[in-house]
């Protein structure tokens, strides 16, 4: 089950909304706003990768995603469907 983090792109707002499976249905709307556009965010952790040799690095990606802010996606490599 896991905790996904929104940024609503409307007012800004961070939240998070749980999924019970992958193959659920939700409607998601900002619980500040109600606004309907937002984009999914990498929520911050103390985990510590570790790269051997050979190994493909993330790929790190940073932009503007509201007024005076920004959000980074993390590409990992390995599996992918």
């Amino acid at each position: 089950m896991p905790i996904f983090e929104f940024r609503c792109l409307d007012c800004g707002e961070l939240f998070e909304k749980l999924f019970i499976n992958s193959n659920e249905e939700v409607d998601i709307e900002c619980p500040e706003c109600s606004g309907k556009s937002f984009e999914r965010v990498v929520s911050r952790t103390s985990h510590v990768m570790a790269i051997g040799a050979g190994a493909s690095k993330p790929k790190i990606t940073t932009k503007s995603c509201a007024p005076g802010n920004q959000c980074t996606t993390i590409d990992l490599p390995g599996y992918s469907k």
